[in-house]
């Protein structure tokens, strides 16, 4: 099997993520994209970070249409920070030893890779899938990392998250930039109402 992860926040889960997990599945003939909600990211401040059971639920209700996608919760229930390190390992516990394993990256991922931890091990372990993302300039990137990740292009969609939440807290519209599941969940439950100004 070719599996590909797709790890993030998901704070909220848009149509960017979507667009970017189905072109990269469809171009590389993978078996399936697994979405990975961290609980609590080692390079972020988690303050501003929605609880990781509206996270899960979100990204759930994000897929649900996509037979090709599934949802783990590999992360959510482990203890401490989502290192990417101990998630590849756990799932190379599970699967069968001749499953390849592709980690899904943006660009700016990959500007952060020189402080991922035992990121040697974990490019002996995973191939990474670079994918571009607007303001962001791989030209910059540690180009001992960059060599290792194949890069993708895929359809250029400049939605963010904190965009999003921006928008929800001043009261605009969201309407097609995350699935309408998504959207309804995020006015029912008052979500972003007094989010932070965070940049994830």
């Amino acid at each position: 099997m070719k599996l590909a992860i797709m790890g993030g926040t998901f704070n909220p889960p848009h149509l960017g993520h979507l667009i970017c997990a189905e072109e990269v599945r469809d171009h590389f003939k993978f078996d399936k994209v697994i979405f990975i909600p961290n609980a609590r990211p080692p390079h972020k401040d988690n303050k501003g970070i929605l609880d990781p059971q509206h996270r899960y639920i979100m990204t759930c209700l994000a897929i649900k249409d996509n037979p090709n996608f599934e949802i783990s919760r590999i992360e959510l229930d482990r203890q401490g920070r989502s290192y990417s390190i101990e998630t590849v390992k756990e799932y190379r516990r599970i699967y069968e030893p001749e499953t390849e394993f592709y980690w899904i990256v943006g660009a700016d991922s990959i500007l952060e890779m020189p402080i991922w931890k035992d990121i040697d091990d974990l490019l002996n372990l995973c191939h990474f899938i670079g994918i571009n993302r607007p303001g962001y300039d791989l030209s910059k990137a540690n180009p001992r990392y960059l060599e290792k990740v194949t890069l993708f292009n895929v359809t250029s969609v400049d939605i963010s998250a904190s965009e999003i939440r921006k928008r929800v807290k001043n009261g605009q519209t969201i309407k097609y930039l995350v699935p309408k599941d998504v959207e309804d969940y995020i006015y029912v439950n008052g979500l972003y109402k007094d989010a932070p100004n965070t940049s994830y």
